[in-house]
């Protein structure tokens, strides 16, 4: 949910709007202008869109919304549902949004990510019930047919057979017209906008089924074909439920970015009072107090005071930063530890937080254009399918003079043999298999289409800190240093959040404070340590005059012995070396990319082989990288895990955030790693790569199949009941050739 998206809800709330999502009683479409966003002359609207599944459902949206005038800009978001237009004021009635919509053949309603995501989940059970419905009467539905073939040698009279086939009318066709319900409502609204998509064929050849074997049955003829249409629907649901698990994990990035600004704010007026205000009131020049652990509203800079802060979200970096007068502060920077008076320069919809946000949206967007293999083979189906259906039928109904019903059965024959069951199991059946492996190897794939884009990329761009590092700091020189200075240092220390006073503390262990340390922000800790006055913290603070080159240092001082230096590092995790000379192996680039100083970025690279890096990074900074590698025909995956990664994460072909990352770059990411190390990055392209070769076989399959099968149908060598076991066959082919994949990882587990 972006910002401004926030705010209308706020807004409805307080204009008592009704849900969006709820459809007015008449069954009328729902008039959007009251959720209308109006600033100096721009429109906006975030609408909610039901029944788009794919890059052409992109296409056709954006393009029909693009073609009203005075459109600006459409966006549909495939993984959230939202729609995003902006458009000149006036320019026409924002109730022609929802009629072209409806002429386009989706439903939609003002946005709402609950009500959306509760529709999602609707959904899910929706097609959990219709594959259960399906299934109970597949395996009844059959056993009566097998009774009817087993006695089709004579042992089983017509009064006998007729009673098998009324039964198994009576399961059946409520059945079916239960279970077919996604594919009819998806026929008619494709229908109704002026064109065709997979579910028409298969909506007719389960409705002409249907229709012949409850004729077949009122004429006491020979054979129904109940079963086939049942047993259709059942395998195209089981590939519809598990397609719609993978798509169901949409991302939320945008919103846990969102959770880290304040929603209040303390403002300061001019007579001294301190009054809070909604993050969304503040304007620019405004006066607001942080107190330690608050965090920055908006941007602004320091007016009054001095503190520790937290500029993980920019940076990266896990290291705190000494801000004084004139220091710039983002929204959702952290104030460490002392009180701290800003000045507003933005408002809360122009803030660095709204800025990623709008980045990780536009990043979602582009993945959601991406062309998936299925929609791809899916694209020429339909066509060739109809035409054929129709051209047997009107053959042996005008040249073979065969009559309405032979005529009729060969077409629905054709419909049911040519049915996309194998196209339509081809991806997710592999997808499941590839997961399930993933999963065992402690990586968790979040898309249903990420498996293929990872198998493409030719480059891999890597965070360093938390990436690369393990994100967290230690004392690098603690070898060089006496048991006793670390032991009284780290009695100052416990007293501290900071991250540097955390890092002795890990060095030492458990242990006692002291007990009249004090902290003091910005500078350090002072106690007794021993009977001697101790010190701990800056350089200048301790009383040393000396320069950290670069270095993150503090320094320690008890009583008149010297003062101490401890440094501070970020460890390598142990197998990024092996990892990063793996992937070049693979035959692809490696690049790593900073928002830390120039110093320690260039020392990692130089330890890891890393010879294409950049340090000093915003987070917009990182995208124009990625987005430059992306002009040079590069297909990036970028693996990170701060904050400031979520929009390159968002943006990238591919990504990949280890369990340790933020809850934004989790998921902004396409994969999520487990362990201390980043070797399953090396597991996950193997796996996407296998995935790929074994969806592209399943396809060579279905064609294959079909080029054989389509020919014996048209000349009316196969019945709709053959035609129905020659789709499950090929179902069954899919099926195994994707648990191939399964197999593959149990060979490589036991060698």
């Amino acid at each position: 949910m972006t910002l401004a998206t926030a705010d209308a809800g706020v807004a409805e709330q307080e204009r008592g709007c009704p849900s969006g999502l709820e459809p007015p009683a008449d069954g009328s479409l729902i008039d959007p202008a009251p959720f209308v966003r109006r600033i100096n002359g721009v429109a906006r609207l975030d609408m909610a869109v039901f029944g788009a599944k794919c890059a052409g459902c992109i296409r056709k949206i954006e393009g029909g919304m693009n073609a009203l005038p005075a459109m600006q800009s459409a966006r549909l978001n495939l993984s959230t549902g939202k729609l995003s237009l902006i458009w000149r004021d006036g320019g026409f009635a924002p109730r022609e949004i929802v009629e072209r919509l409806d002429a386009l053949g989706y439903r939609a309603a003002p946005f709402d990510p609950e009500k959306v995501e509760q529709e999602n989940d609707a959904d899910g059970r929706r097609l959990l019930r219709a594959l259960a419905v399906a299934g109970f009467a597949t395996a009844n539905v059959m056993l009566l047919s097998i009774a009817v073939w087993a006695g089709s040698d004579g042992e089983m009279g017509p009064g006998a057979r007729g009673l098998m086939h009324w039964v198994s009318g009576l399961i059946a066709i409520p059945a079916a017209l239960y279970a077919g319900r996604p594919f009819f409502s998806s026929a008619i609204r494709a229908l109704k906008g002026g064109h065709a998509n997979m579910d028409v064929p298969i909506s007719l050849a389960v409705i002409l089924a249907l229709s012949i074997s409850l004729l077949e049955a009122m004429q006491g003829g020979e054979h129904a074909y109940f079963d086939a249409a049942v047993m259709l629907l059942f395998f195209l649901l089981i590939g519809r439920y598990l397609d719609h698990r993978l798509r169901l994990r949409a991302r939320a990035a945008a919103r846990d970015l969102l959770a880290l600004q304040s929603a209040t704010a303390s403002r300061l007026s001019k007579d001294g009072t301190l009054t809070a205000v909604a993050a969304r009131e503040i304007a620019p020049g405004d006066l607001l107090v942080l107190a330690p652990g608050d965090r920055a509203p908006v941007d602004g800079i320091v007016e009054e005071g001095a503190s520790d802060v937290d500029l993980s979200l920019v940076t990266g970096e896990s290291a705190p930063v000494h801000l004084m007068k004139d220091g710039v502060l983002h929204s959702g920077v952290l104030n460490i530890s002392s009180r701290l008076v800003m000045r507003a320069t933005k408002t809360r919809d122009d803030s660095l937080i709204a800025d990623l946000t709008r980045l990780i949206e536009a990043g979602e967007q582009s993945k959601s254009k991406y062309i998936r293999l299925a929609d791809k083979a899916a694209s020429l189906y339909v066509p060739v399918v109809h035409t054929l259906a129709l051209t047997t039928f009107l053959g042996w109904f005008f040249l073979m003079d065969a009559g309405l019903r032979v005529s009729m059965m060969n077409a629905v024959a054709v419909l049911i043999i040519t049915c996309p069951c194998a196209l339509g199991l081809a991806a997710p059946a592999v997808q499941v298999v590839a997961t399930g492996r993933l999963f065992k190897s402690g990586v968790l794939v979040k898309s249903g289409d990420a498996l293929e884009r990872l198998a493409e990329v030719d480059a891999v761009v890597f965070d360093k800190t938390g990436t690369l590092t393990f994100g967290k700091l230690r004392v690098a020189n603690a070898d060089e240093i006496s048991k006793d200075v670390l032991m009284g240092a780290a009695a100052l220390a416990r007293i501290s959040r900071h991250p540097l006073s955390r890092a002795i503390v890990a060095e030492t262990g458990p242990g006692r404070a002291a007990p009249d340390a004090v902290e003091h922000p910005g500078f350090g800790i002072e106690g007794t340590v021993d009977g001697a006055h101790a010190r701990l913290g800056r350089g200048d603070w301790v009383g040393v005059n000396a320069a950290g080159g670069g270095a993150t240092e503090g320094w320690y001082m008890c009583g008149d012995d010297a003062p101490v230096r401890f440094l501070f590092e970020d460890r390598l995790r142990d197998d990024a070396a092996t990892t990063i000379r793996k992937l070049r192996d693979h035959g692809l680039e490696v690049e790593m990319l900073s928002g830390d100083r120039q110093a320690p970025a260039s020392a990692v690279a130089e330890m890891l082989g890393v010879s294409t890096w950049r340090a000093e990074l915003t987070p917009q900074d990182k995208i124009k990288r990625l987005e430059s590698l992306k002009a040079s025909g590069n297909k990036v995956a970028m693996v990170g895990d701060g904050l400031n990664d979520a929009p390159s994460l968002a943006g990238a072909h591919a990504s990949l955030s280890p369990g340790t990352a933020a809850d934004a770059s989790q998921a902004a990411a396409d994969f999520v790693y487990q362990g201390e190390g980043i070797s399953p990055i090396i597991e996950a392209i193997d796996v996407s790569r296998k995935a790929r070769r074994r969806i592209l076989e399943n396809f060579a399959f279905a064609a294959v199949y079909n080029l054989c099968a389509i020919p014996l149908a048209v000349f009316g060598f196969v019945t709709p009941l053959l035609a129905a076991a020659a789709m499950s066959g090929s179902s069954i082919v899919v099926t195994l050739n994707a648990l191939r994949l399964a197999g593959a990882h149990k060979r490589k587990m036991a060698s």
